[in-house]
């Protein structure tokens, strides 16, 4: 839930006035203004400086994932100093995809900074084909990201911020900003089922290699693209597979429409097996332990009920396909209003400024953990171009692909694609 704010008191000085129309980024030509007594301080930090080393920027950004770089590439053009730091590396989430996995979107909706993205076939183009274009668009503008650096603190100082990152070659460095942008997505960790025998080395829920599963029985859990995915992927590579899900069958909605038929194929001819309103309650070696619910979704009976029917479904290995949560510790630490059960932190939609003055929310971030996911990279490009325009008065030149297959289609067809 958003919630719409003035502009606090004592707003950075970066911040020109802004272009009257608010809503159109080509008109009017705002001047930028910055206070004499505030000079920005360039970055001196190289690696093997001493622990501690301060440094001085307008900006810092956390989170190197696509919007991350787009809001560099931007504050870059822009002449705004600022540092991107990211706990792991670029498009870090994206490492933990399985191989050769292809987008749902069309390439021209994930291409950032008026990057296009070309490939042989014109097609949806994988995981790794994104990342080698990240790389290209970093080095393509020059970018310096401090990479497998996690933001460990938040302090205000005052001027704006003082940020404490503690790089892979040890210690901690302290950077301050007056402005700081939250851009760290929201797949930081998996969505636990909290069963015994969740943690057991023939448990996980990543889905890195259908290779590993060949010839095996692996047990996958879940019923939304990334189980349906993997249960076909698996089954293709020479496993024996079972999907475990807690409804009666898939909702079209919830998987994509060049997946739904193909598992609904294999489920009728008997290749995949199916269990149908099934939910573990227990994982040992060799077998899971399985409930019925009701229509809902939930366990029928309480556990450990005596009426309780339960299945056991002998298996090598289980795949935990249950989604993934959002660390938002980040926005609380920075005094970030969080709301509801999926913690959506409040922000002004104009500006994408949170209700702490000087922080801003980039990205999947701002719908917090996504159960049903509303915000994807294709439709986000435009928090790059608020947060610009409100710290430099100018929209940035290019956000998305080129112009020439810059399209918005309705939310309907996002989701779907």
């Amino acid at each position: 839930m958003c919630s719409t704010m003035p502009e606090p008191p004592g707003a950075s000085p970066v911040r020109a006035v802004r272009a009257a129309t608010h809503g159109n980024p080509s008109v009017g030509e705002p001047v930028i203004t910055r206070k004499p007594e505030d000079p920005v301080i360039p970055r001196t930090h190289e690696t093997g400086s001493a622990p501690n080393q301060a440094d001085s920027v307008e900006v810092i950004i956390v989170g190197a994932g696509p919007l991350g770089i787009e809001l560099s590439v931007a504050l870059t053009q822009a002449g705004v100093s600022h540092v991107l730091f990211d706990a792991g590396q670029l498009g870090n989430s994206i490492t933990t995809w399985p191989r050769e996995t292809p987008f749902f979107s069309t390439s021209e909706r994930v291409a950032i900074s008026g990057v296009p993205i070309q490939n042989t076939h014109q097609g949806r183009i994988t995981g790794e084909d994104y990342l080698a274009y990240l790389r290209a668009v970093v080095e393509q503008f020059d970018l310096a990201p401090r990479l497998h650096e996690p933001v460990v603190q938040i302090d205000r100082d005052e001027v704006g911020f003082a940020i404490t990152t503690h790089p892979v070659t040890g210690g901690s460095l302290r950077t301050t900003c007056r402005s700081l942008v939250l851009a760290c997505g929201n797949m930081d960790r998996p969505h636990r089922v909290d069963v015994p025998g969740e943690d057991l080395p023939h448990v996980s829920h990543y889905f890195t290699d259908p290779h590993r599963y060949f010839q095996q029985r692996v047990l996958i859990v879940g019923g939304k693209n990334s189980a349906v995915e993997a249960a076909l992927r698996c089954w293709r590579a020479g496993a024996r597979v079972t999907l475990s899900y807690r409804r009666d069958t898939f909702h079209q909605r919830r998987v994509k429409a060049h997946l739904l038929p193909d598992l609904e194929t294999q489920v009728k001819l008997g290749t995949i097996g199916y269990l149908p309103r099934t939910v573990p309650v227990s994982i040992e070696a060799g077998q899971v332990t399985l409930v019925g619910t009701e229509e809902d979704g939930m366990p029928s009976v309480a556990a450990g009920d005596p009426s309780e029917h339960r299945l056991v479904h002998p298996t090598d290995f289980v795949l935990l396909c249950t989604g993934f949560e959002a660390d938002m510790g980040l926005f609380e630490q920075a005094g970030v209003t969080l709301e509801g059960p999926n913690r959506v932190p409040v922000f002004d939609p104009e500006t994408m400024e949170t209700d702490a003055p000087g922080v801003f929310v980039c990205g999947t971030a701002a719908a917090g953990t996504q159960s049903r996911y509303t915000l994807f990279i294709e439709n986000t490009h435009v928090h790059v171009g608020r947060i610009v325009r409100h710290l430099t008065g100018a929209w940035p030149e290019r956000l998305g692909t080129i112009a020439a297959r810059d399209y918005e289609p309705p939310f309907s067809h996002i989701e779907a694609n």
